[in-house]
């Protein structure tokens, strides 16, 4: 992925992250900085398979992008709350 398919792909994560916020069920107690963080780390690992899979081009503004863009947020969020969310 280039430097330029990177910065899209995090533009991309800090939308992402809000709407895989919105639309992930439940109490997240995430923070909103913690919220973009995710966003954009899950944004890029979404686009990375959805590359790998032919489901687009990295770094590529379309609606293709942008659902990758959130599942992957999603995806990720999820893992998180897993792995250090409040237990009990």
């Amino acid at each position: 992925m280039s430097l330029q398919g990177l910065l899209i792909w995090s533009a991309l994560g800090l939308v992402a992250g809000i709407l895989a916020k919105f639309i992930m069920p439940g109490r997240q107690g995430i923070n909103p900085i913690t919220t973009i963080l995710l966003g954009i780390v899950g944004s890029i690992i979404g686009g990375k398979v959805g590359h790998l899979i032919g489901w687009g081009v990295a770094g590529e503004f379309s609606i293709k992008g942008i659902i990758t863009a959130v599942g992957g947020a999603l995806i990720f969020m999820y893992v998180w709350r897993f792995l250090f969310g409040k237990k009990g």
